[in-house]
């Protein structure tokens, strides 16, 4: 009974934190398309959240065709699958409990 209340908070937050981490990267993306001040501090807070995971996608397989640089999109679609598939294992592991 504790374990399951306990998964179930755990896939609670995660639930949460991919969410939130999904809008950052939309923010960020919107925020882009109207070449914002590079020393506004918000732009710099949503860039180190948002660059890092970038650069490794970017190192892996190229984002940008024709100009349009696809990586928020592909790291949103990468944020709902693990929310859907982690949190809903998370959620069946605790039910099963």
């Amino acid at each position: 009974m504790i374990f399951s209340t306990l998964i179930e908070a755990i896939a609670q937050i995660l639930h949460m934190i991919l969410n939130l981490y999904m809008w950052v990267i939309i923010i960020a993306a919107l925020i882009s398309w109207v070449r914002p001040d590079p020393y506004n501090p918000i732009v710099q807070i949503l860039s180190r959240l948002t660059e890092p995971l970038y650069y490794q996608l970017r190192r892996k397989i190229p984002t940008v065709f024709s100009g349009i640089d696809l990586a928020p999109l592909i790291v949103i679609i990468a944020l709902q699958f693990l929310d859907l598939f982690l949190v809903k294992l998370l959620f069946g592991l605790a039910r099963s409990l």
